[in-house]
């Protein structure tokens, strides 16, 4: 009789799982689809760096400007720019540029634009909570990394209910970091200049230029 309880417990548990990430799946899908629809995304986020242990606390505020797979990120005070095939990277106090090549076969490449559609791949997941934040429904999906050397424990990403957009997202280190990226403002298909994604090194006249490749 108790084999037969505990058959059931598994099953029913087992059912319960697979509709958990299968409703998971569908709103990562919605994720993904929204993402894509739009002809581009600018981004103000909030970027917090927490270790109990090691006693840091920082805060940080950035803002990412993407069409496709280009990008201009201003973070730290470091401008990124990606045109489709370099990567600049534009340090003012250093008064310096690094320049490289993208490899499009580096799977492990993160660009801004992936981090929109990164839990695609690489991650078991599933629904966690629901909460309330300031009036907005925000459903939070648990991502595990399947690769066991990956340094994240878990991630939690949370997701406007209503808008599919990403509102915030959560890494939890093995080692106790835990960071926090919280969208402060998603924009979409905001009138952009033709030349945004393009570098004019004329604009840094005394910078030195460090070409990688």
């Amino acid at each position: 009789m108790k084999k037969i309880i505990l058959i059931t417990f598994v099953l029913l548990f087992s059912f319960s799982t697979q509709a958990q990430d299968k409703n998971a799946k569908a709103l990562l899908d919605q994720v993904t689809a929204k993402v894509k629809s739009y002809n581009n995304i600018v981004i103000d986020f909030k970027y917090s760096l927490n270790n109990s242990r090691e006693n840091i606390n920082q805060d940080s505020k950035g803002n990412v400007t993407m069409k496709n797979n280009q990008y201009v990120l201003n973070f730290m005070g470091i401008t990124k720019i990606f045109d489709g095939r370099k990567t600049y990277t534009i340090v003012p106090e250093d008064e310096e540029i690094t320049i490289s090549s993208f490899n499009e076969k580096d799977d492990s490449a993160i660009t801004p634009s992936k981090m929109l559609t990164f839990f695609n791949s690489g991650y078991k997941y599933s629904m966690d909570i629901l909460q309330d934040v300031r009036g907005r429904k925000i459903q939070y999906i648990k991502l595990i990394p399947t690769n066991a050397k990956d340094q994240r424990k878990e991630i939690l990403l949370g997701i406007d209910v209503q808008t599919k957009h990403i509102y915030n997202l959560i890494e939890m280190g093995k080692k106790g970091t835990k960071t926090t990226l919280t969208v402060n403002s998603f924009k979409t298909n905001q009138p952009l200049s033709k030349n945004q994604f393009i570098f004019a090194e004329s604009k840094y006249p005394n910078y030195y230029i460090n070409k990688l490749d």
